[in-house]
């Protein structure tokens, strides 16, 4: 995939993603926020599973298992922690808020990793440039939380 696919893709899935809160919140109110995590999660498990399947790659899975390192849990548990948080802090801050707070968020903690180079990525500086953009989304996160 090329760099400006790769931007399409995230584009339309972050839109998709930014209706996940109050769509998991109602479910949540007929059968409970962790019922409700957990119906979305089991969704979720499924259609990775199908497209697991259909584009054949089940096969990668079973011979990389063995390869399987406590490490990479993080991406289960983020994307449980996640699904969880923002069904609760949508109902107080609203999509808008909870989103912002998610980005905001994943862009420091996304900086932090790229500077120290962890989880396999290579060492980025922290440069002015990236302080900057840090700092406009925290005023903006502030703005839609507070404003």
């Amino acid at each position: 995939m090329d760099r400006t696919s790769a931007l399409i893709l995230t584009v339309l899935v972050g839109a998709l993603v930014a209706l996940q809160p109050p769509a998991n919140a109602m479910l949540g109110d007929r059968v409970g926020d962790v019922g409700a995590a957990f119906a979305s999660l089991l969704v979720s498990t499924a259609i990775v599973g199908v497209i697991l399947l259909a584009t054949g790659t089940a096969g990668e899975l079973a011979d990389g298992i063995g390869g399987y390192r406590p490490v990479h849990l993080i991406g289960g548990v983020a994307g449980a922690a996640i699904v969880l948080a923002t069904l609760v802090a949508v109902r107080h801050l609203g999509a808008a808020g909870v989103v912002a707070a998610l980005v905001t968020a994943q862009l420091v903690a996304a900086a932090i990793a790229d500077r120290l180079g962890i989880l396999g990525l290579e060492g980025t500086p922290l440069s002015a440039a990236r302080l900057a953009g840090i700092a406009l989304l925290l005023g903006g996160t502030l703005l839609v939380t507070y404003g």
